[in-house]
């Protein structure tokens, strides 16, 4: 499985069609309109002093287009040339292209970069923890090429959890069931069926919770038939992100659960905030404080934010 975490990706995140769905993201499923509201408040409120960036993973520019509009300097590394080829153009279009350097590459290589590279460095959406089994390597090497803070999303084992008793989760966070994206019809499409076959498989579970692998020999099988698997996917607990990142020096860990006061509420009452500006704002602004809560960190939609400081 050694290499397979960088082989899959690559094969994943590089499908034609993937810059231009994760760019449409936030207009197309709630959760990620929360996550990324979260995120960026935390990104807009923690620039005193920073004036590099390096975004690891950084998809379709989301965030490292939203703080060279700020006058950082931020390379921008992603493994998926369709997701650099994006962010380019959205960043031309922001009027930021000579502010962010792109970079193809894997987050289990960050050589090229020196100790103390960058006064930021940041990594969103899980990229590390499809890094797996290097996925301490990696946070350890992003740690060692920040100079000032670094902020990360992985995969939250809690989280996650609760997607194998519930296999149509995503529907409840659609925004516009009459959209044209495609993993919006087939998730409407398919609620039916995956009510009628769902079996709660314990020992799966069980499984999970004990070693945070979700995946392995199924993807590896899929991807040598010349298939395109999910990512295999390493995830985190709340105290071992904690743990791993203070062992390589980052203080004043602060840890949150982008989501967990959204996965509460119902498909209709969701689309009903977001499409009313005020409650949109009224909402996301109850959303922050709530998933900040260290008690809920582990309960985000999917993801399990940290920070911290480099000294």
């Amino acid at each position: 499985m050694m290499d397979y975490s960088q082989k899959i990706s690559e094969r994943l995140w590089n499908l034609p069609d993937k810059g231009e769905r994760e760019s449409r993201r936030e207009e197309t499923f709630i959760d990620d309109i929360v996550q990324k509201n979260h995120i960026e408040r935390e990104l807009l409120s923690n620039l005193d002093g920073v004036e590099t960036v390096f975004d690891g993973g950084a998809g379709s520019g989301r965030f490292s287009i939203l703080l060279a509009k700020q006058g950082c300097k931020v390379t921008h590394f992603d493994i998926s040339q369709p997701m650099i080829d994006k962010a380019k153009e959205l960043a031309e279009k922001e009027g930021v292209l000579d502010r962010i350097t792109f970079v193809k590459g894997a987050l289990e290589d960050l050589t090229e970069y020196s100790d103390r590279s960058f006064d930021l460095v940041m990594s969103f959406d899980a990229p590390v923890s499809y890094t797996h089994p290097n996925q301490e390597t990696v946070i350890g090497n992003l740690v060692r090429i920040a100079k000032k803070k670094i902020m990360i999303s992985v995969s939250s084992r809690l989280g996650s959890l609760p997607y194998l008793a519930n296999p149509f989760n995503k529907n409840q966070f659609i925004l516009d069931e009459n959209c044209s994206d495609p993993w919006v019809k087939w998730c409407i499409k398919n609620k039916s069926n995956m009510i009628e076959r769902f079996h709660f498989n314990k020992e799966n579970v069980e499984k999970i919770w004990a070693s945070g692998l979700m995946g392995g020999e199924a993807e590896i099988e899929e991807y040598e038939r010349g298939g395109t698997p999910w990512c295999i996917t390493y995830t985190f607990l709340p105290d071992e992100l904690k743990r791993i990142l203070e062992k390589f020096g980052v203080q004043e860990v602060q840890l949150a659960g982008p989501g967990a006061y959204a996965r509460t509420i119902p498909n209709e009452i969701l689309v009903k905030m977001m499409n009313d500006p005020e409650q949109r704002k009224d909402f996301l602004d109850f959303c922050y404080r709530f998933d900040s809560n260290p008690y809920v960190c582990g309960m985000g939609k999917d993801n399990l934010f940290a920070k911290g400081i480099i000294r």
